[in-house]
């Protein structure tokens, strides 16, 4: 990423979400990440793109520490494979489809299991080639019911990956570990969350876990284990969820409490469902042939948005997690540089520091804005580190060094980049 200058950036900063009766949902959108386009669908700015791909960074790291090769899958498909997997009437009411100007059936995938398993059909022909770990990070569609901002919307970005096996020993395998590499993400975001049993609905397969992760207004009813470090929970949704609030957690003893969630990312056993209607086999050692067995796990990011914002904002707008050294924060910028005036020898000293600095560095040039609409709309950004120039400097020739929690020290300029590098 590049350093911006406020007078030359689009940053959509806006008051007049205030009023939405969703907090997370206005606090987005006076940070201005997003702007809806109708119900349910939501482009993103350009400070909101920032925050998005420091966010999918940190998921495909963790995907690539596990062995997960990335893929590319086309969203619009022919309603051929979804007719052999037999989910083309069974996902129909929230698949978006339509008929081509040649008479052909289309849809707007809502998922790729079908397409993983037609993508690797010619080229996985023997044992020896698995296991396989395939990922990508790309759109979806879904006819749903919009609601609670980017929670709900009929196009989001979803980083879905599949594994395919010879064995369901294999599987296994493989779902514990994308199962921790899942934990790893969410913990390097600082999010509350607890993993419940699910279940496996259209997508099929013998067994499904979800993420869900706390919400002051979420979409699920959950019950969760009060102890730090033990991450069950269950939901209406869970099979024989008859645990309420109170009950002892079945793992480790402590007490349930209840409260509400989002599910944030899901993962499957698949076994044969997907390679058997579509003649996804491999040979085996022994000369004969036998179905694939896939797993398929997903994570939502504009979910994951939703979540951080309601989980580590606060009433000044939105304050971004440190996801670790390799990351970074997922701020839009890391440091906001904001001049009492941009004039004279503050201006000088703060385009000198937004030289040396360079990166995701906010610079605050825009002379029709006050020293207090600055403070204001770094907060709201949540950029971790402001550098203020005013008469401390004039007079010691140290800058002021405030983090977005408010604690602040006074430094010299060469220690800048030290600190907030």
């Amino acid at each position: 990423m590049i350093a911006v200058r406020r007078s030359e950036a689009l940053l959509f900063t806006s008051r007049e979400a205030d009023g939405h009766e969703n907090e997370t949902v206005a606090r987005t959108l006076r940070a201005g990440l997003v702007r809806q386009f109708g119900s349910g669908l939501y482009g993103f700015t350009p400070t909101g793109q920032r925050v998005r791909e420091n966010v999918v960074s940190l998921v495909q790291r963790e995907m690539d520490a596990i062995g997960g090769q990335q893929i590319g899958l086309p969203s619009l498909n022919d309603s051929g494979i979804w007719r052999r997997s037999g989910r083309w009437e069974s996902f129909e009411g929230e698949m978006f489809t339509f008929e081509n100007r040649d008479g052909k059936r289309l849809c707007l995938a809502p998922s790729h299991e079908e397409g993983v398993a037609h993508l690797v059909k010619s080229g996985v022909r023997s044992y020896d080639d698995l296991p396989l770990l395939l990922y990508q990070v790309g759109s979806k569609y879904r006819d749903d019911h919009a609601r609670n901002g980017l929670v709900r919307t009929k196009e989001f970005t979803m980083k879905d990956a599949y594994s395919l096996h010879t064995s369901h020993d294999s599987l296994a395998e493989y779902y514990e570990r994308v199962r921790r590499a899942y934990v790893r993400i969410f913990d390097a975001l600082d999010l509350e969350f607890a993993i419940t049993s699910a279940d496996n609905s259209v997508m099929g397969g013998s067994s499904s876990e979800e993420f869900v992760a706390l919400a002051d207004e979420g979409t699920l009813a959950l019950r969760l284990c009060s102890a730090t470090d033990c991450r069950f929970g269950v939901t209406d949704e869970s099979p024989h969820s008859g645990l309420s609030a109170g009950d002892a957690c079945p793992d480790c003893g402590s007490r349930l409490e209840a409260g509400e969630g989002i599910e944030i990312a899901h993962v499957f056993e698949l076994g044969t469902r997907y390679s058997e209607p579509m003649g996804l086999t491999v040979d085996t050692a022994g000369g004969g042939e036998r179905n694939v067995v896939m797993g398929s796990y997903g994570i939502g990011i504009e979910r994951l948005l939703h979540v951080l914002v309601e989980q580590h904002g606060d009433a000044a707008g939105c304050n971004w997690p440190n996801a670790g050294a390799d990351i970074g924060t997922v701020a839009p910028f890391d440091v906001s540089i904001v001049p009492l005036e941009y004039d004279g020898d503050l201006r000088e000293v703060a385009d000198q520091l937004y030289e040396t600095l360079g990166g995701d560095v906010l610079l605050f040039d825009d002379r029709d804005q006050t020293i207090g609409e600055r403070f204001a709309e770094s907060d709201l950004l949540g950029v971790p580190w402001k550098v203020i120039l005013g008469n401390r400097f004039r007079e010691t020739g140290d800058v002021e060094l405030e983090s977005r929690d408010g604690d602040t020290r006074d430094v010299n300029l060469e220690e800048v980049s030290v600190i907030v590098g």
